[in-house]
Protein backbone atom coordinates (compact mmCIF):
# COMPACT_ATOMS: atom_id res chain seq x y z
CA UNK A 1 0.00 0.00 0.00
CA UNK A 2 0.91 3.69 -0.20
CA UNK A 3 -0.21 6.77 1.50
CA UNK A 4 -1.69 7.91 -1.91
CA UNK A 5 -3.94 4.51 -1.90
CA UNK A 6 -7.25 5.35 -2.40
CA UNK A 7 -8.14 2.16 -0.56
CA UNK A 8 -6.95 4.24 2.81
CA UNK A 9 -10.12 6.66 2.32
CA UNK A 10 -12.37 3.72 2.82
CA UNK A 11 -10.84 1.55 5.15
CA UNK A 12 -12.28 1.36 8.33
CA UNK A 13 -11.12 -0.04 12.23
CA UNK A 14 -13.10 -3.33 12.48
CA UNK A 15 -13.54 -2.00 16.57
CA UNK A 16 -14.78 1.63 16.55
CA UNK A 17 -15.31 1.81 12.91
CA UNK A 18 -12.87 4.88 12.87
CA UNK A 19 -10.50 5.92 10.32
CA UNK A 20 -7.05 4.08 10.13
CA UNK A 21 -3.38 5.25 9.31
CA UNK A 22 -0.97 3.32 7.44
CA UNK A 23 2.54 3.12 9.39
CA UNK A 24 5.39 2.21 6.82
CA UNK A 25 8.24 -0.34 7.64
CA UNK A 26 10.94 2.21 6.82
CA UNK A 27 9.75 4.12 10.32
CA UNK A 28 11.42 3.05 13.62
CA UNK A 29 9.02 0.80 15.64
CA UNK A 30 7.23 -0.40 12.98
CA UNK A 31 8.40 -4.05 11.89
CA UNK A 32 6.08 -4.26 9.28
CA UNK A 33 3.85 -2.49 7.00
CA UNK A 34 0.63 -2.02 8.83
CA UNK A 35 -2.30 -0.18 9.41
CA UNK A 36 -2.91 1.60 13.19
CA UNK A 37 -5.69 3.41 15.27
CA UNK A 38 -4.35 5.96 17.67
CA UNK A 39 -7.94 5.94 19.22
CA UNK A 40 -7.57 1.92 20.33
CA UNK A 41 -3.73 2.31 20.10
CA UNK A 42 -4.33 -0.93 18.02
CA UNK A 43 -2.29 -2.02 14.84
CA UNK A 44 -3.38 -4.03 12.06
CA UNK A 45 -0.82 -5.85 9.58
CA UNK A 46 -0.58 -5.39 5.95
CA UNK A 47 0.57 -9.30 4.47
CA UNK A 48 1.11 -8.96 0.73
CA UNK A 49 -0.93 -5.55 0.77
CA UNK A 50 -3.49 -6.91 2.13
CA UNK A 51 -4.97 -5.68 5.36
CA UNK A 52 -6.02 -7.85 8.06
CA UNK A 53 -8.81 -6.17 9.22
CA UNK A 54 -10.29 -8.81 11.40
CA UNK A 55 -10.58 -7.92 15.34
CA UNK A 56 -8.28 -10.63 16.44
CA UNK A 57 -5.82 -9.72 13.66
CA UNK A 58 -5.35 -6.48 15.72
CA UNK A 59 -2.29 -6.13 18.38
CA UNK A 60 -2.18 -3.66 21.21
CA UNK A 61 0.12 -1.07 21.15
CA UNK A 62 2.28 -0.11 24.47
CA UNK A 63 1.98 3.12 25.27
CA UNK A 64 5.35 4.31 25.25
CA UNK A 65 5.23 3.17 21.58
CA UNK A 66 2.10 4.62 20.93
CA UNK A 67 3.12 7.90 22.64
CA UNK A 68 5.92 7.66 19.70
CA UNK A 69 4.07 6.95 16.72
CA UNK A 70 1.24 9.83 17.43
CA UNK A 71 4.65 12.21 16.83
CA UNK A 72 5.43 10.43 13.68
CA UNK A 73 1.88 10.66 12.77
CA UNK A 74 1.62 14.34 13.55
CA UNK A 75 2.16 17.08 10.68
Amino acid sequence: MNPDDPLLKILACPLDKGPLHLLSPEEPLVPEESLYNPRLRRRYPVIDGIPQLLPSSGEQVPEDEHEQLLKRMSP
